[in-house]
């Protein structure tokens, strides 16, 4: 289950928050093996390393060639191991795996905001803003902010996708746009650490302090081609949870008329799934507009069987939103397509941004 190497770094790569790429010279055991790999490391967990440390690696996902994972990723630098952790916090993230981190949650009873997330039972209206794939996450945040610049957002990281936030670029150049990012379930790495979605959504309101929420899994989405096996199923249980804590769901839908699998074209069959097989709350799914002809009538009969049942479907103007997405401090892609391919897709995602600061007074 995991392809061991190791090998000696050669040179350190681009750093941003959390993490560290690394050149690395391999071990060869197979004749497959590349001479040299690009690796990740996480300082927090491995520690610093060094040209000349050795490293042992796991290179599973570098040798499927995945796209968002295709790093080597280290393991240790067994001649120059970390320091001992101190402090508080008993909750462990990635459980029983050999990696197993200590963090300290927020509502634990050492965190400064133990007292008021104690208390804490209602998000008293808050828009959450949810989405399949991490890529909808800038936005999502520059259709809030093309509109309440001073709005407070927080981002809801779920398990689904990346465990470290640290994977994510996007959250590194997002960094002084968003108060801050919560990392839940197995999920770390965040400015605060939950247990769950329902904790991670309070931590925002009450910790954070923040005005809007967004909830996407982290970067690296799973799908197998079937209708229920995909991480971004989790979007409809989201739902449920922002719906139970008194808050407002808004969905973010997966639009495309570029994506070259037809299950994917319209609104995704991973839309059509979450928001009407597994969340059971009613929320707004926003539709945006204008929409090429042909896109737009796909979409309304993509969402028709939707639109009878318990959501509420928000056609939201798009006027703006384009040049806030091209104001970003990241590039936007989805799937490897970007936004001149995909701009359905990302101005979905914005205008479902947009619909959530219109809640705000």
């Amino acid at each position: 289950m995991v392809r061991w190497r190791t090998g000696t770094v050669t040179a350190l790569g681009r750093q941003w928050r959390g993490a560290c790429e690394l050149i690395v010279t391999l071990d060869r055991r197979s004749a497959d093996d590349p001479e040299q790999v690009r690796a990740l490391a996480y300082p927090a967990l491995v520690g610093e390393g060094q040209p000349g440390d050795r490293v042992l690696l796991n290179t599973g996902a570098l040798a499927l060639g995945l796209g968002t994972g295709g790093y080597a990723l280290v393991v240790a630098f067994p001649d120059r191991l970390p320091e001992d952790p101190t402090g508080p916090g008993h909750v462990v993230k990635a459980r029983y795996t050999p990696l197993q981190a200590i963090t300290l949650a927020a509502d634990e009873e050492a965190s400064p905001h133990r007292e008021a997330l104690a208390e804490a039972d209602s998000l008293d209206g808050m828009p959450v803003v949810l989405a399949d794939l991490h890529s909808a996450l800038p936005a999502i945040l520059a259709g809030i902010h093309a509109d309440r610049p001073d709005a407070r957002v927080a981002y809801v990281m779920t398990d689904g996708g990346a465990l470290p936030a640290w994977f994510s670029r996007t959250l590194d150049a997002l960094g002084d746009r968003l108060v801050g990012t919560i990392t839940t379930g197995q999920a770390f790495g965040g400015a605060l650490e939950a247990t769950n979605v329902h904790s991670g959504l309070l931590a925002a309101k009450y910790a954070l302090r923040a005005d809007v929420a967004i909830v996407t899994q982290g970067p690296g989405n799973l799908g197998t081609g079937t209708l229920w096996g995909f991480s971004g199923v989790e979007v409809g249980e989201a739902v449920n949870a922002v719906a139970v804590l008194d808050g407002h769901p808004i969905g973010s839908l997966r639009i495309s008329a570029a994506d070259p699998r037809p299950r994917h074209r319209g609104v995704s069959h991973h839309s059509l799934t979450a928001y009407g097989r597994v969340a059971l709350a009613s929320a707004d799914l926003v539709v945006p507009e204008p929409l090429e002809p042909d896109l737009a009538a796909q979409v309304d009969s993509d969402l028709a069987g939707l639109a009878e049942g318990r959501h509420r479907i928000v056609r939201v103007p798009t006027d703006g939103l384009l040049e806030a997405l091209t104001a970003l401090p990241v590039k936007l892609s989805t799937m490897g397509r970007g936004l001149d391919e995909e701009a359905a897709y990302f101005l979905a995602a914005a205008a479902a941004g947009r619909h959530a600061a219109s809640f705000l007074s």
